[in-house]
């Protein structure tokens, strides 16, 4: 697991702007170096009910990037517990055991997408 706070790294003009003024800014959240070669599996857009989790599970093959839009929630990786907030990422690497719980009464919303080496691996749900 890797845990990139919202504090980390500064706002930088992106790439393609001119750095005395730029359009866009972007903060790098993540590079080529921290996740493997592969295919993106999955992007989505998705709400964890206040108080709610959803169920541990792991990937074989898969390495899976959450972004916290909004709430507090506390990410659990194997024996590893951190609580984000908004901005906050976790990488997931393939086979920790993972879940989230929403440590709020109101909804907590996310982006999470997922990177396959593409060795036909599954997710496993852990009971």
């Amino acid at each position: 697991m890797k845990y990139i706070p919202m504090t980390h790294g500064s706002f930088i003009p992106a790439s393609h702007e001119d750095p005395s003024s730029p359009g866009v800014l972007k903060r790098v959240i993540a590079t080529h170096n921290d996740l493997p070669p592969g295919q993106v599996m999955m992007v989505n857009w998705a709400k964890l009910p206040g108080r709610s989790s959803f169920q541990q599970h792991y990937h074989e093959d898969m390495h899976e990037v959450f972004v916290l839009i909004s709430g507090r929630v506390r990410m659990n990786v194997d024996d590893t517990h951190v609580e984000m907030s908004s901005g906050d990422t976790v990488i997931v690497d393939p086979h920790e055991i993972h879940t989230m719980q929403n440590l709020l009464d109101t909804t907590a919303e996310y982006i999470v997408f997922g990177v396959s080496a593409g060795l036909g691996g599954k997710t496993i749900v852990v009971r």
